[in-house]
């Protein structure tokens, strides 16, 4: 059962101690409210104002654990603080919940400050969990796809369009970079795992993946540099530098460009642009 008078407390006292700072907005001449207003709140977690608002309101349904991920992420919860709300919208204790798809409060501070240059956090089997507004001009949203498609390895073998980030030359390199990933996460975690999952779904989805599999590579060399096909910018050739936390088994990914060059133009420019960028 949900307790919706102590889910929307614990909501609002979570949204009256963030501050605009926090999570990389501006706080404004105007501001009265204590903390994020509700529809900052909301745009952060990714869902309407009007359903976050029905929560603190004691009206909303029970969310789902997906939608309870996203509130914990745009909340900037601790692991501690989201097991909690989970119980609080009737979700069971926390030995049922998925924790790897937490992003550290911590984790998010960063990505928060990074407003001028791409990055975005993997899961432990490369699944996208979040991206700021850079990375979504860039590489477009990852992360409301829908089941293994949210895997870049999954959508690499079963999903053509999904290669069009990348230019046709590097294509054979980030597929075997792609696969030897999956083969370190199918080796940290073992039998009954996520990566154990989408392995065997992709061997039997893709002759590209089986080929690349049974050439058991392993320690991928990686290229600092990486290459970027833009659809309203064109190439782009950026650094990318990756923060582990190793307690979740999450990488931050950013992606810089080299003062100067053409590719810090570009990524001004899609700055500007914004997410519409990769939309349209």
């Amino acid at each position: 059962m949900v307790d919706r008078a102590q889910l929307a407390d614990f909501l609002r006292t979570r949204r009256e101690a963030l501050q605009p700072e926090d999570v990389g907005l501006p706080r404004g001449p105007r501001r009265r409210t204590s903390g994020l207003r509700r529809e900052e709140v909301a745009a952060l977690c990714g869902m309407s104002t009007d359903y976050y608002s029905r929560l603190e309101q004691q009206r909303g349904p029970q969310p789902s654990e997906p939608m309870l991920g996203a509130i914990a992420r745009g909340l900037r919860l601790s692991l501690a603080e989201r097991d909690h709300l989970f119980r609080l919208a009737g979700h069971g204790t926390p030995t049922r919940v998925r924790r790897s798809d937490h992003v550290d409060a911590g984790v998010m501070r960063v990505l928060d400050r990074l407003v001028d240059t791409p990055a975005l956090v993997l899961g432990p089997t490369g699944e996208t969990l979040v991206q700021n507004d850079l990375a979504l001009a860039l590489l477009g949203d990852e992360t409301s796809l829908p089941g293994d498609a949210r895997f870049m390895a999954y959508r690499w073998f079963t999903d053509p369009t999904s290669r069009a980030v990348y230019p046709p030359e590097d294509h054979d390199l980030r597929g075997r970079q792609f696969a030897a990933d999956l083969r370190e996460a199918y080796a940290r975690d073992g039998r009954g795992s996520v990566a154990e999952r989408l392995v065997e779904a992709l061997l039997g989805a893709s002759a590209e993946f089986a080929a690349v599999w049974a050439e058991h590579e392993v320690g991928h060399v990686r290229t600092q540099v990486k290459r970027f096909a833009h659809p309203e910018v064109g190439p782009l050739e950026l650094y990318c530098q990756s923060l582990l936390d190793t307690e979740q088994h999450h990488v931050l990914l950013v992606f810089t460009a080299e003062p100067g060059s053409a590719s810090a133009e570009k990524l001004e420019l899609l700055r500007v642009l914004g997410p519409e960028a990769r939309r349209g």
